[in-house]
């Protein structure tokens, strides 16, 4: 055992090469037969390069799914913003679209209103027009209606009234009277036609024979009475005395008179020989009161007349005058047939028509009262 332990100390122990910490470049094979003279050292080394590359290769491979996924989500971000703005564009174009038919729509309704409003007006004003025009007829219509009570009911075929038939009268009572001073075609009752129309010559009954085909007419149109003048009774007075009659040298201004009579809004008046014509028709067309302005001639006119409610007044001598006022009489007394206010046999209501019709004859041939 001694012996064994001098020549272990006679043999040096064999010693392996260092690492060096910061290996130099010039150094960069020594490791490498160092490594082979020592293998146990080069181990852990290994395993932390290893373990270093496993690191960076796993990072690396994070670091490209993360961008991917950013990617990804980027891709989608951008189609969810593409679809937002197309529902925004579509939302603001609903938007226009109702903003245009809010609009048009404010409009028409504020057009409908003013339109509402307007024909309210001009309905009201119609309305109250024509309230005043029924009131006006009904007081006229009461007026007549008190008259007649005392001229036709109290007239019989026994006892007939004589102020209501003038050719019962007797010759020195028979002359003309004043008429009145305004003179509407509605309010014309028999008094004033008796007065102002009366017969040059008084008839007495015995001098009178019925015309069998003119009294036929009259009993058929007293059956039912009626202002249309397609019948034969009022057809065949239109063509022998009512035209005839209206028949002016102004062709345009009788159209409208005719008119106007047979509508019953016919106004005539008195007028001062110093008044001057009023209304919208010039001075040549409404005449004056040293003109007609129905015939055209130079006459002292007296009165004038108006058509409706135009405004428009036309002077016209005393002898259209007196055809215009035997129309009038002949109109009012059948209205007043019509309507029931007449209470009397048909032969004297026959020839009262025919008293009537001889009235107008005259006023067409020029004959009338020196008062007119």
């Amino acid at each position: 055992s001694q012996v064994n332990f001098e020549e272990e100390s006679q043999n040096p122990p064999a010693v392996g090469h260092w690492k060096p910490l910061m290996p130099s470049k010039g150094d960069k094979e020594e490791p490498e037969s160092g490594c082979q003279d020592a293998g146990g050292v080069h181990e852990p080394q290994s395993t932390e390069q290893l373990n270093v590359s496993r690191l960076r290769s796993s990072s690396v491979e994070i670091r490209e799914k993360g961008s991917e996924f950013l990617r990804d989500e980027l891709h989608k971000a951008q189609k969810e913003l593409k679809l937002k703005d197309k529902e925004c564009e579509r939302l603001s174009k609903v938007r226009e679209q109702l903003e245009q038919e809010l609009e048009e729509l404010t409009a028409s309704l504020f057009e409908e209103a003013h339109k509402m409003v307007r024909e309210a007006n001009t309905k009201q004003a119609a309305a109250e027009k024509q309230l005043r025009e029924a009131r006006g007829k009904i007081d006229m219509l009461q007026a007549e209606v008190t008259a007649l009570k005392t001229l036709v009911i109290t007239s019989t075929p026994s006892s007939p009234n004589r102020e209501l038939h003038p050719q019962l009268q007797s010759p020195s009572k028979a002359g003309f009277r004043k008429g009145h001073g305004r003179n509407k075609s509605t309010s014309s009752a028999m008094v004033s036609a008796a007065s102002q129309n009366a017969a040059p010559e008084p008839v007495s009954r015995e001098c009178k024979e019925v015309d069998s085909i003119l009294f036929a007419e009259f009993q058929a149109w007293k059956e039912s009475p009626t202002l249309d003048k397609s019948c034969s009774f009022l057809d065949r007075i239109y063509q022998e005395d009512v035209g005839p009659c209206l028949d002016f040298t102004k062709q345009e201004l009788s159209e409208l008179v005719r008119v106007a009579v047979e509508q019953n809004t016919l106004t005539i008046e008195p007028v001062a020989s110093h008044t001057v014509p009023v209304g919208k028709a010039a001075a040549e067309e409404c005449g004056g009161p040293k003109k007609c302005a129905l015939s055209g001639l130079p006459r002292t006119c007296k009165h004038r007349i108006m058509l409706g409610d135009s405004g428009n007044y036309y002077y016209i001598s005393p002898s259209c005058r007196a055809r215009i006022t035997a129309v009038c009489n002949f109109f009012t007394y059948i209205r007043y047939i019509q309507q029931g206010l007449v209470r009397q046999d048909v032969e004297l209501m026959y020839w009262e028509v025919m008293r009537l019709r001889r009235e107008m004859s005259l006023a067409k041939l020029g004959f009338y009262p020196s008062e007119m």
